[in-house]
């Protein structure tokens, strides 16, 4: 996102909570609709796309430190959607999931299609065929699985709109049907709490009879990917795995490496 669209964004935003905000607050609602009328009041061009405020804020840039500076020590202010159009800046204790810059690699020989891999780009599209092609969600969570869909869209209870960007379905050596829904992000976009919980609640919806596992997925860099699975707890989304792959040729995976590998803990 450019600096003058960070800057226009965050004086929309700025002037909403300021309106609502006391000390104390733990919620902020809010419409989208509003953010013309807040625009046209301080003499900013919107973009056609209303949502995109909304998109910069959640997944690619920080909040700006008039509202952040208004958590409480320990938390930060998310937004949720609350509704058709409908929106709330919420208190939580962590509102995006960041890769461990010390977890240790696993290197997989890159299965990926030359031809893809010519014109694929760092951002999720060429990330959902890395995993794909690779295989990387039937190794990273040990069942078989399928793709089943890209880029659902569904409705949740409250009327908001959301769009997974995969959903697979797995299968164990038991027979057990799973869900796994996948949200990847390429570039410098984050994965957010607030889509793993509404991935959690599509899978209630949509797939009831399936155990639900979210999978998220970030680029790293070209070919290092993180994956992450989640679990639903009483204090929020929690991170139950976070596994790192590296996709090099195969004379780059040494007999060392893969005898390393054997000892490594699970």
């Amino acid at each position: 996102m450019l600096a003058h669209e960070s800057n226009r964004y965050a004086k929309i935003l700025e002037s909403i909570f300021a309106k609502r905000f006391k000390k104390g607050a733990t919620e902020i609602e809010f419409e989208r609709a509003e953010f013309s009328q807040v625009a046209e009041k301080l003499g900013i061009v919107l973009p056609k796309n209303l949502g995109d405020v909304l998109y910069s804020f959640r997944y690619r840039t920080a909040l700006p430190k008039s509202i952040t500076s208004k958590a409480p020590k320990g938390y930060e202010w998310i937004i949720r959607p609350a509704g058709k159009g409908k929106y709330k800046l919420v208190i939580a204790r962590q509102a995006n999931i960041i890769p461990s810059n010390i977890l240790a690699e696993t290197k997989i020989p890159d299965a990926t299609p030359g031809i893809i891999s010519k014109y694929s780009m760092n951002d999720e599209q060429s990330l959902l065929a890395k995993l794909r092609y690779n295989r990387l969600i039937d190794i990273f969570t040990g069942l078989t699985s399928y793709s089943l869909q890209n880029h659902l869209r569904t409705t949740l209870r409250d009327g908001s709109q959301v769009e997974t960007d995969e959903i697979y379905i797995g299968l164990d050596k038991r027979g057990v049907h799973y869900v796994m829904p996948v949200q990847a992000k390429g570039g410098k976009d984050k994965i957010g709490v607030v889509q793993i919980e509404q991935d959690f609640e599509m899978c209630a919806i949509k797939f009831p009879g399936l155990v639900c596992r979210p999978i998220a997925a970030q680029f790293i860099d070209k070919n290092l990917i993180a994956l992450f699975e989640f679990e639903q707890s009483k204090d929020g989304i929690k991170v139950t795995s976070e596994r790192h792959y590296r996709l090099v040729k195969p004379d780059e995976l040494s007999p060392e490496e893969l005898e390393s590998y054997l000892v490594r803990q699970s």
